[in-house]
Parts: structure tokens; C-alpha cells; sequence
């Protein structure tokens, strides 16, 4: 390197190395928190947080996983932090709020079929919402991003023991709050 070139600003390394890692924060963040403008806060102070340590997490051999335990965390702490506030929330969901799996391309099935699988996604967000926040986050790492619980051991630190108990008691909870039907609306005998 010429000693005339200049070493890259840490803003430009830091934006490198993160920006393709945001949509798969924001996706986890909405998983465990249900919520557009909750996730949005979540990524933006894990982010913030991060910023001063850009030459440490250039070192960091296998980051995603690394960010997602830094994502729980940070969604541990906000879980914490509300529960001990004196200001309780009057709005449980903000009307209008848009649900970031609605931007997924869907089917080109009819009304029928796009009511039903929209009316099936309202139930499952209900019933994760149901959750605890250590089952949703477990469920949403395991289940829905594929992490296995070994994986899982290392980036929560939470023992295997825990985990598989927090994913078992989890499922049947979400096994109660969604009785499964045995037919879709269009199969179904009429009487």
C-alpha cells in the first residue's frame, strides 16, 4: 500500500461490512418483536452500538450469527427495560401498521385461497405474540431461520437443556392457540 493512500474510513468499512446483513436483522428483530416500528428501533440500537467496535467486527470470523446473538440481547435488555417502566403502553398495536411478510409475492391463487392463507398468517402472529419473549426468540431462530440448537447454545450462551425446553414448551403453546383443521375452507363437507 502507498504510504500516500489513506486507510479507509471506518464509516465506509463499518457500512460494508453491515449493509448486507440489515434485512436479515430486521427480519429476526420483527420475528421476535411483532412489530415494524419495535424492529426498526432494535436493528437501529444494535447498529448504533456497533458502530464504535467496526474494527472488531472485521475480525469476527462468522458474523451473521455472531449479529443475531448481539440482536437477542439487545431484544432481552428492551424486553427488560419496558418491564420495569412506569409508562405503560395505551396502544397494544398501532392500526395500519404493515406486517413485513406482506411484501412477499404471493400465489396467483384466488380471493378464496388469499383470504385464507392471510386469515391463517393473522393467527400464527397472534399466537408468536402469545409467546414469551425467550420462546418467541427461540422459535423464530430455530424454526423459521434454521439455526440449530447447538448453534443456538453458543450465540443465546443459554444452556441446551434450556433451549430445548423453551422450544418444546413453545410449540405446544403455539400447538394450543392453533388448533389445526383437517381441511382448507374449499375442501370442507357441507352438512
Amino acid at each position: 500500500m502507498s504510504p500516500y493512500r489513506r486507510a479507509r474510513p471506518a464509516e465506509s468499512n463499518f457500512e460494508d461490512l453491515l449493509r448486507p446483513q440489515v434485512e436479515y436483522l430486521y427480519r429476526l428483530a420483527w420475528r421476535f418483536t411483532g412489530s415494524v416500528a419495535d424492529a426498526e428501533d432494535l436493528v437501529q440500537d444494535v447498529l448504533t452500538k456497533l458502530f464504535p467496535r467496526t474494527q472488531e467486527l472485521l475480525e469476527i470470523e462468522r458474523l451473521r450469527p455472531w449479529l443475531a446473538r448481539v440482536l437477542y440481547n439487545q431484544y432481552v435488555d428492551s424486553v427488560r427495560q419496558r418491564s420495569r417502566s412506569p409508562i405503560v403502553e395505551l396502544v397494544a398495536g398501532v392500526e395500519g401498521e404493515e406486517n413485513p411478510l406482506d411484501a412477499l409475492p404471493t400465489a396467483k391463487d384466488g380471493p378464496e385461497a388469499n383470504a385464507e392463507r392471510t386469515g391463517q398468517r393473522e393467527r400464527i402472529l397472534r399466537a408468536l405474540d402469545r409467546l414469551n419473549p425467550e420462546q418467541r426468540a427461540v422459535v423464530a431462530m430455530h424454526d423459521v431461520e434454521g439455526y440449530s440448537l447447538e448453534e443456538l447454545e453458543t450465540m443465546l450462551e443459554t444452556p441446551l437443556g434450556t433451549l430445548k425446553s423453551r422450544l418444546h414448551r413453545a410449540r405446544q403453546r403455539l400447538r394450543a392457540l392453533l388448533p389445526m383443521e383437517p381441511f382448507s375452507v374449499g375442501e370442507r363437507v357441507k352438512g
